[in-house]
């Protein structure tokens, strides 16, 4: 859903552009910065989730761009035991600054959509694991 990013700054040496992609990125690298948040999710129809989604930071990410203002809309998996409302707000206010500090734009929209729960994988004890290893023979 990106759209081409129209002139939004002309100058008497020209105009300046930014990607969608540019700002998808920005969005990306803002909301992975937030304790408890998992990763990046693609969507439902978007594939699997990457967790730490540092590869790909535009996945899980669209953006709407206009002359002055952008929505964006990010995808994300939290981590287990975190409080939801406040992981959000967290994303929207840190990328609604991230990308009006770094490009001009007014934010006018940060949608937070929670696509998965990332639980930790507790360590097992050694002893039950060899306790289970030789239960069978």
């Amino acid at each position: 859903m990106s759209t081409i990013a129209p002139d939004y700054v002309k100058t008497d040496m020209g105009s300046i552009q930014i990607a969608p992609e540019v700002i998808e990125i920005i969005a990306g690298l803002a909301t992975v910065e937030v304790q408890g948040v998992a990763g990046m999710s693609g969507g439902l129809a978007g594939g699997i989730a990457e967790l730490l989604g540092r590869k790909n930071l535009s996945k899980g990410v669209k953006v709407e761009v206009g002359q002055r203002e952008a929505a964006i809309d990010v995808s994300i998996i939290i981590e287990y035991g975190n409080r939801i409302p406040e992981v959000a707000s967290d994303i929207q206010q840190n990328v609604k600054q991230a990308i009006e500090s770094m490009t001009g734009l007014n934010v006018v929209e940060v949608n937070v959509h929670i696509h998965d729960v990332h639980f930790k994988l507790a360590d097992k004890p050694v002893e039950e694991e060899t306790a289970a290893a030789h239960r069978v023979k």
